[in-house]
């Protein structure tokens, strides 16, 4: 069985073409430029060439695309954005047209001229299948599983930042794997992952999950942190921290925060609050993140548990205190997303789970 898996984040796109006829080090994989990367650079020659320029597509990430937008903008040149793709910038259309991006429709789209157009999504499904064709690669795969950072769409007037904690609060006690949804699975809010879904037509078996699980998930293939009585599992993203405790394979607490509002000596301390089962939702929202919560009160034991981190900002642990594991499942950090996607696919769908454990070996094993 063959599964395309393609973890999204801000700075790159990790893909692994998991094949269970292939010793899994043999599987290929690629390491590429984020799509918002590549959006950015697009608005940047515009912008440089003096040209306007037109969004057209999904709702994907932002980051480093909203910023090149702005500075588009700051330039003195016009932006133009179909709905969907301008709710990249915010679920708000008022708001996305207060920062001086003009939301247009189709029939307008049609008399606009000399514009760089610029088409949004997360997931360049073709653009990877031409690629690992041209090295004489089989394709199509038999199923696809995509990660990407969700917010979820709150309602008017509701905190982003409570509406994503109070989704991970809600999913949590169902396991890392209940982040993970089929197709036809996807929240309604979660519209992200829903953009994922509709620019993937072709591919009838699709997988798609919250890039923060599956990097938690991933993580746990590395066998010292599998075999941890206790652990937190942190994954330092570029823009995201998310810490898992967990103890004997349960999750007794977690907390989001933005790794840009935090020094190490902070995330230190969360970590340490969180290891103790003290930490709380108000000291973590607060200074500017998303929350905590606590699931069981873990107040003692002999040992601190294992410090796991794993993501492109883990160095900010470098010089910790509480010295850091850095988790290399399967001797490759930079696939930690991949591999949480494909155990969090093996755990709904039972074929998958036989392809997957041919190669991975049992969960938890």
């Amino acid at each position: 069985m063959r599964i395309l898996a393609v973890d999204v984040g801000t700075g790159t796109q990790d893909i692994l073409y998991f094949d269970s006829d292939l010793e899994l080090e043999n599987c290929p994989q690629l390491v590429m430029p984020s799509p918002t990367v590549i959006v950015a650079e697009r608005i940047r020659r515009a912008t440089g060439a003096g040209q306007a320029v037109l969004l057209t597509g999904v709702t994907m990430g932002g980051g480093p695309s909203h910023w090149a937008a702005m500075d588009h903008l700051r330039a003195g040149l016009p932006l133009f954005a179909l709905a969907e793709a301008a709710q990249t910038f915010d679920d708000d259309l008022d708001s996305v047209a207060r920062m001086g991006v003009q939301v247009v429709s189709a029939d307008e789209v049609r008399a606009l001229r000399d514009v760089a157009r610029c088409d949004l999504k997360d997931f360049y499904y073709d653009a990877v299948v031409r690629t690992l064709e041209a090295f004489g690669v089989s394709v199509p795969p038999d199923a696809c599983a995509v990660a990407v950072f969700d917010h979820g769409a709150a309602p008017p007037g509701f905190s982003d930042r409570v509406f994503r904690f109070q989704y991970l609060a809600e999913r949590v006690r169902a396991g890392l794997a209940a982040f993970a949804f089929r197709r036809d699975a996807v929240p309604p809010a979660m519209t992200r992952l829903r953009a994922v879904v509709a620019t993937a037509p072709a591919v009838s078996d699709l997988l798609v999950m919250d890039t923060g699980p599956a990097a938690v998930l991933g993580a746990l293939e590395d066998p010292a942190v599998r075999q941890a009585e206790r652990a937190l599992v942190t994954n330092i993203g570029n823009f995201h921290v998310l810490a898992f405790h967990l103890w004997h394979d349960e999750i007794v607490g977690l907390f989001e925060h933005h790794t840009g509002e935090l020094t190490a000596p902070q995330l230190e301390t969360l970590l340490q609050r969180l290891a103790e089962g003290t930490l709380t939702n108000e000291e973590v929202y607060g200074t500017q993140g998303h929350g905590a919560l606590v699931l069981d009160q873990v107040r003692s034991a002999a040992e601190p548990p294992l410090l796991a981190v794993t993501g492109p900002r883990r160095a900010l642990l470098a010089a910790a205190r509480w010295r850091p594991y850095w988790a290399v499942p399967h001797g490759d950090m930079m696939l930690t997303g991949c591999f949480g996607l494909l155990r969090a696919y093996a755990a709904h769908d039972e074929r998958v789970r036989e392809a997957v454990e041919r190669r991975m070996g049992r969960a938890g094993a």
